[in-house]
């Protein structure tokens, strides 16, 4: 059938395991936060965000309501949270959070893609320094004045920045839900992103040929099934 279909066909192939870890990302997530915070939403309110963040990312129904019903039926899995903390080409850094039920799979598969790159491994620490734990909330439909009037309103603080259309607030990891909820109070918003993430305190520009051994270092990462969440310091 030629070359076109061909590529297409790798392409649809390469989206389609994309979706696959997506699905098995939020199911695994969903099922520890169940399991560690009962499975009302209401009353849990870590699940209810992640709930409404999987559908927002299209996640569909019955892969959210296995993994809750999976905590209800009695299913015992055991997850663990790992985090490993990796050194790039000319300064650039990652961090790397996985939720495995095997460690030493996890170990073995991020090894695999240091190998294949000019990457290595940090201690613990050795990286995480460089970045701040914030909560990061982003809604349009506010002006400053107004995000800040709420927040203040609240009690609640919160740094304050303007993006084109977007109000994106930066807070502490504790205040993420009374920094929504005092958003919500003032008016009515969608928020694009409420989430808990590291930022680097500074970054760096990469260029050529170190440029590409980094991107092909975030693309081996994010093949990997046990990684969640990968952060780095690299303006892309």
């Amino acid at each position: 059938m030629g070359r076109a279909y061909e590529v297409r066909k790798a392409s649809i192939q390469k989206t389609g395991a994309a979706r696959g870890k997506i699905y098995s990302m939020y199911a695994r997530e969903i099922y520890e936060v169940a399991k560690n915070g009962g499975t009302e939403l209401e009353s849990n309110l870590e699940l209810k965000r992640l709930v409404d963040k999987a559908k927002k990312e299209q996640v569909p129904n019955d892969i959210i309501k296995r993994a809750i019903d999976k905590v209800n039926s009695g299913a015992d899995e055991s997850y663990s949270s790992v985090r490993y903390e990796l050194f790039g080409p000319s300064g650039s850094n990652v961090i790397v959070d996985c939720l495995t039920d095997n460690v030493n799979r996890s170990v073995s598969l991020i090894r695999a893609a240091l190998n294949k790159t000019s990457a290595k491994m940090g201690a613990m620490g050795s990286v995480a320094f460089m970045y701040d734990n914030l909560c990061v909330v982003s809604f349009k439909g506010m002006t400053e004045d107004e995000t800040l009037e709420a927040l203040i309103e609240a009690e609640v603080d919160a740094d304050i920045e303007v993006q084109e259309e977007n109000i994106v607030l930066y807070g502490k990891p504790a205040d993420l839900y009374a920094i929504k909820e005092a958003i919500l109070a003032k008016k009515q918003v969608e928020f694009d992103v409420d989430e808990i993430k590291m930022i680097p305190k500074d970054r760096v520009v990469l260029e050529g040929e170190t440029l590409e051994d980094f991107e092909k270092l975030l693309n081996l990462l994010d093949e990997i099934e046990d990684v969640n969440h990968v952060y780095h310091n690299v303006e892309l």
